[in-house]
């Protein structure tokens, strides 16, 4: 499938910059998977569209603040050019954490990245932490050992250190209102370095109306990484290789989502994110030979979901607007119809609706 099959025009003003006063407030296009239909709705009307047997699927990973700002200490510095001697030694380094790997140990990508040579350090604050460059990997990636220099924990550094990892197209800097804005209700495990962006319309009131209608509610794991919003650098999807995000099932999740199944109540999924680590779970568990629907417990999702997949698990998706050519676009257009996709899409941008992660959202089924 070529990848400009998966395009379409939408103008900037459209690109939410800010949350909605409410979380709540937003508008929901609803799509039938099947014919195409459309419906303009509102949020606020999810828990009288849901039938009440559902069984709703969310992921409770919680941003951390990945984006943080140092200054090279000039270990293994190159001798200044004139371009570069006004930053030489103490020159500003971006850092973005993208993937943990144990208690102190992180991938990231780093800006500039070309004079951050393996053994180079990086201080940040009052120099309470540093950072030393073990390794260079794909994609530009470092791996990255941070130590602590007073009391303070490696993740407390972070929290108070670090910024709101805000997605490029949110042309501001990060604010004191985003650690909050930019985090579902229902956030509890650390770890995601962008929010999975369709739990952000749920408020503690609408949950507690979806509950009092008689759905069920489970939650699994997805740490939000580079597989969620890397680009597609080549002219076809099969060109395309995903990189691996971490996800944890409960035992309890996996029955209820079987027990679900078993009842043929409508499995909802809130999030492409949600999408990947329960097929990802139910790939594992067909080729396993397993009698359970998703295999429960740690895994790596690098799963690509387009066109053509087959879907053993997912019903339903509550999701937001994707950008053009991404892998997200790709993974709702295999859930339906990629003709009936892009035609709410461009419906959505016909009608004004808010894209992207503080935008509106879709609920396709």
């Amino acid at each position: 499938m070529r990848l400009d099959e998966l395009d379409y025009q939408l103008p900037h003003e459209q690109i939410a910059q800010r949350p909605l006063e409410r979380r709540e407030a937003s508008r929901l296009l609803s799509v039938d998977r099947t014919s195409g239909v459309l419906g303009d709705r509102l949020f606020t009307e999810l828990p009288q569209m849901l039938s009440g047997n559902e069984l709703i699927v969310f992921n409770n990973a919680r941003v951390i603040p990945a984006r943080l700002f140092g200054r090279r200490a000039g270990v293994h510095s190159q001798p200044p050019s004139r371009a570069t001697k006004s930053e030489h030694l103490t020159g500003k380094v971006e850092i973005f954490l993208t993937r943990e790997v144990d208690a102190d140990t992180w991938e990231a990508l780093v800006r500039p990245g070309r004079k951050m040579h393996v053994g180079e350090r990086v201080l940040f604050g009052e120099g309470e932490l540093e950072a030393e460059v073990l390794a260079r990997g794909q994609l530009g990636l470092r791996t990255l050992r941070f130590i602590s220099h007073d009391p303070a924990s490696i993740s407390e550094h972070f929290e108070r250190l670090g910024h709101v990892p805000l997605p490029p197209y949110i042309e501001r800097e990060d604010e004191t209102s985003d650690r909050e804005r930019y985090q579902t209700v229902f956030a509890k495990r650390p770890g995601a370095i962008a929010a999975p962006t369709a739990g952000l319309h749920f408020s503690n009131g609408i949950l507690e109306k979806i509950r009092a209608r008689g759905v069920e509610i489970c939650e699994l794991t997805l740490d939000v990484g580079l597989g969620t919003f890397q680009p597609i650098h080549s002219d076809t999807l099969e060109g395309h290789v995903m990189h691996s995000e971490r996800y944890e099932i409960s035992q309890e999740t996996a029955q209820r989502i079987l027990a679900a199944r078993a009842e043929n109540r409508r499995i909802l999924a809130v999030g492409t994110t949600v999408v990947r680590a329960l097929e990802s779970a139910a790939l594992r568990a067909a080729e396993t030979g397993s009698t359970k629907l998703v295999l429960p417990g740690k895994a790596e999702a690098s799963l690509f979901i387009v066109p053509g997949f087959r879907f053993r698990v997912v019903e339903g998706l509550l999701t937001n607007f994707h950008l053009p050519r991404s892998t997200l676009l790709a993974l709702v257009c295999a859930f339906a119809q990629r003709g009936h996709v892009l035609r709410a899409y461009r419906h959505a941008v016909e009608a004004g609706y808010r894209f992207y992660s503080y935008g509106d959202c879709m609920l396709v089924r």
